[in-house]
């Protein structure tokens, strides 16, 4: 059992306010789904990495609260964080946190680099895609959803705003939550993930889900979107089972819809 426990309890009431709608489509059955995300027209950029040698792990000996945010925009979820909407800061261990922030779209980069000004203890990663490995991916953007915050932005072509959009793309880095998790946490951390990230959820957490990383997360915030917007072709069923692997790790999974405006 993990020794946040007491933390757990803390947070566990936190409010998380849910501004935008689910967008789980009701698939009627696996080869749907799979013929929807093959569609996409696209391919997995990495395949899945649970572990490498390159990686250092974390040396830090003082808990903490760690917040990892998937999909930052310009940081309204992380100032949700900071505002105590998550739960009070100070009662995170040694009353530190620290926060990663990953964030594709560049649009955002000039307002989570003036976070990152602001706190020496969040590690922004601008114009960086969260994934199960690292790479090059195309990265879609929203550009008709102005009054929501650019929302639809995704890895996939598939996803119905990016056609909107005209598929207008940019090139972009990944980066590996299970690196970031191995690298960025110990197991005495309170770590909180927040996963908005279009679609790319359906290829990151059965990835996580296979990892000694996935032990390190004790809540996840996930939105979770189409199976189409997947890059992999993961099933709902093969989704949940995911989900339910994590859950047998200790990861508390609450119902969730991320704030975007």
């Amino acid at each position: 059992m993990r020794a946040v426990v007491a933390i757990s309890a803390l947070f566990l009431g936190a409010e998380a306010v849910n501004l935008r709608a689910p967008a789980i489509v009701n698939a009627t059955s696996v080869e749907h789904v799979l013929l929807a995300a093959k569609s996409a027209g696209g391919a997995a950029p990495c395949a899945c990495e649970v572990m490498s040698t390159t990686w250092k792990p974390c040396t830090r000996t003082v808990p903490k609260c760690v917040f990892i945010d998937l999909g930052a925009a310009d940081g309204n979820t992380f100032n949700h964080f900071t505002s105590g909407g998550y739960g009070p800061l100070a009662n995170c261990q040694s009353n530190q946190w620290s926060a990663v922030l990953v964030e594709a779209n560049p649009r955002f980069n000039a307002p989570l680099g003036g976070v990152g000004k602001l706190h020496a203890n969040v590690n922004v990663m601008s114009s960086t895609a969260a994934y199960m490995c690292e790479g090059k991916t195309s990265f879609f953007l929203d550009t008709v959803n102005t009054e929501k915050n650019f929302w639809g932005s995704s890895m996939s072509n598939n996803h119905p705003d990016v056609q909107k959009s005209g598929q207008t793309k940019v090139t972009v880095p990944t980066m590996n939550l299970n690196r970031i998790l191995i690298e960025q946490t110990i197991p005495g951390d309170w770590v909180m993930v927040k996963m908005d990230i279009e679609g790319s959820e359906f290829d990151v957490l059965p990835c996580v889900a296979q990892s000694s990383s996935a032990s390190l997360i004790d809540r996840l915030y996930l939105e979770q979107h189409s199976p189409s917007w997947g890059m992999v072709g993961t099933t709902p069923a093969q989704m949940e089972d995911a989900k339910s692997k994590l859950r047998q790790r200790g990861v508390d999974i609450p119902d969730y819809f991320s704030q975007t405006l």
